[in-house]
């Protein structure tokens, strides 16, 4: 009998398509990224992508507990603080936006997995991911000076009551120099999450309208990856796992999906997440307010492949709508 056969007669049954499908998708598998701005009572849309806000933290709170009842076990947290400055110093304090954030879901939803982004991007009055400095007539970041105030901000969430840390701005050294201040400050058991495969892509557009973080001046790319390079995501894993890192993460995941299987395949002992970014999500929602994609068969099918190529674990913008489907 050809293998073929026998699965057309499976497949007639919708129960029993369901029971031999090689990739499962729940809402368990999903992590939902939200953006918490200063302010009362601030709810602002985010134009390129629809169903996407700005969140108060009274209104971050009312989503936190309709995130948790859909079953959504975790939330990733982005701040936008209501001044920047060369440092980005809001990111480091304790009674920055981010650090508030986390207090108030803890308070309110002691269970929910709470992630935070430990970079600078958002909190820098330039738009880059650490402390900038002029050399040879051209700005660049100042990769061991970062380090430190990384070192700061990632212990600053861990005191208000973060989970877990997600180090994203590709420094050299970032993972360590967590991993040591977490540990001198008794935090060895909070986890950390590595954006180890982080490129400098298009697909970032969005985000960067919705967390006001575009470069002022310049460009990514000396310190994120060449789209073109697969071999260099391998080495920066590498590098990242003997740093340290719980779970290591690629970021974008629908045109990175070869760098997810070899990852996985790489290191298959260590979880591993991917990020469906804002430009995958804006791509889906506009190609389906004009009519001309099935938004739910697409954005299961998207994340199906990504869960496919060997990613644990989904950090995505559908996570709510997705939860809500498959429930």
């Amino acid at each position: 009998m050809f293998p073929s056969v026998r699965l057309r007669r499976l497949r007639r049954h919708p129960q029993l398509r369901e029971l031999i499908r090689e990739t499962q998708l729940s809402p368990k598998d999903l992590i939902l990224p939200l953006f918490v701005r200063h302010g009362q009572d601030k709810k602002i849309p985010i134009p390129s992508m629809p169903g996407q806000f700005q969140l108060s933290i009274d209104h971050l709170v009312r989503e936190v507990r309709e995130i948790d009842a859909l079953g959504i076990p975790g939330i990733i947290l982005f701040g936008i603080p209501e001044k920047k400055d060369a440092l980005g110093s809001d990111a480091c304090s304790d009674s920055g936006i981010v650090q508030q954030a986390i207090r108030a879901i803890k308070d309110t939803n002691p269970s929910l997995l709470v992630m935070t982004d430990v970079c600078f991007c958002e909190f820098t009055d330039h738009g880059h991911c650490g402390v900038v400095h002029e050399e040879t007539g051209r700005f660049d970041v100042d990769n061991d000076a970062t380090l430190e105030l990384l070192q700061e901000q990632a212990v600053s969430h861990a005191r208000a009551g973060a989970d877990m840390l997600a180090p994203s701005g590709m420094m050299d050294g970032m993972i360590e120099a967590i991993r040591n201040g977490l540990d001198e400050f008794g935090y060895d058991h909070l986890p950390i999450m590595s954006y180890a495969a982080k490129y400098s892509s298009g697909f970032y557009g969005p985000f960067r309208e919705a967390a006001e973080s575009a470069p002022q001046f310049g460009d990514r790319a000396s310190y994120q990856m060449d789209p073109a390079n697969g071999n260099e995501a391998l080495r920066e894993v590498e590098l990242d796992v003997g740093e340290g890192a719980d779970i290591l993460m690629v970021k974008p995941a629908l045109s990175y999906l070869d760098i997810i299987r070899r990852v996985k395949e790489g290191w298959p002992e260590v979880p591993l997440a991917a990020y469906n970014v804002s430009g995958e999500y804006a791509m889906v929602k506009a190609a389906a307010a004009n009519g001309w994609i099935d938004e739910q068969r697409v954005t299961l099918e998207i994340l199906t492949s990504i869960r496919r190529a060997g990613a644990d674990m989904i950090l995505t913008y559908h996570a709510r709508d997705v939860a809500r489907w498959l429930n």
